[in-house]
C-alpha cells in the first residue's frame, strides 16, 4: 500500500532539483577549466600532437629529399 506524503514528495522534487543544479555547475566548471588551459597552452605558444605529427612527416620528406641531392652531388664529384 502506497501512500502520499507531501513532505517526501517535495524532498524528492528538491532532491532532482539540487541534483541537476550540482551536474550544471560541474559541466559549467569542466567548460571553464578546459578554457583555461587552451588559454594557458596558447600563451605558451606550444602546438597539438597533430600538427606536429604533419610538420614531423614534412621534415622528414625534405631530409630525404636532400639525402638524395646529397647523394647527387657526391656520384657527380667522383
Amino acid at each position: 500500500m502506497q501512500s502520499k506524503n507531501p513532505f517526501l514528495d517535495e524532498f524528492a522534487k528538491l532532491s532532482t532539483s539540487a541534483m541537476s543544479l550540482a551536474q550544471a555547475a560541474g559541466d559549467e566548471a569542466k567548460a571553464a577549466f578546459r578554457a583555461q588551459g587552451d588559454r594557458f597552452v596558447a600563451d605558451m605558444d606550444l602546438i597539438r600532437r597533430d600538427e606536429f605529427e604533419a610538420m614531423k612527416e614534412v621534415m622528414l620528406a625534405e631530409i630525404a629529399a636532400l639525402k638524395l641531392e646529397i647523394q647527387s652531388l657526391k656520384s657527380k664529384a667522383e
